[in-house]
């Protein structure tokens, strides 16, 4: 039995790392300064982000190279400036671990 609750814990962990290192990642490249998972700050939260492009299949494309370059208009009148300590790969990884934000 103790084999089992090990090996579930193994699991779950093995699971939850995933998340962790995007949010991790997440306030690593300051997109938490102005982003958080469930409310509004400067920009809008995650799960806003999440439900918004839901569906969308080029979700991940269009806003990696928002997060890479900037954007405005989709959120109100504030812009989102380019993040440049961002690479193209943590811009998909930031933006998957958005998505799955619900």
């Amino acid at each position: 039995m103790k084999y089992v609750v090990a090996l579930a814990a193994a699991c779950a962990a093995a699971f939850a790392a995933p998340a962790f290192a995007n949010q991790q990642l997440a306030q690593q490249k300051n997109c938490m300064a102005c982003h958080a998972v469930d409310k509004k700050l400067v920009g809008p939260s995650y799960k806003d982000v999440a439900a918004k492009y839901a569906g969308q299949k080029d979700a991940v494309d269009k806003l990696a190279q928002k997060v890479l370059k900037g954007g405005s208009g989709a959120w109100g009148q504030v812009p989102m400036p380019a993040n440049p300590q961002v690479s193209e790969a943590e811009a998909k990884q930031l933006v998957q671990w958005i998505l799955s934000q619900k």
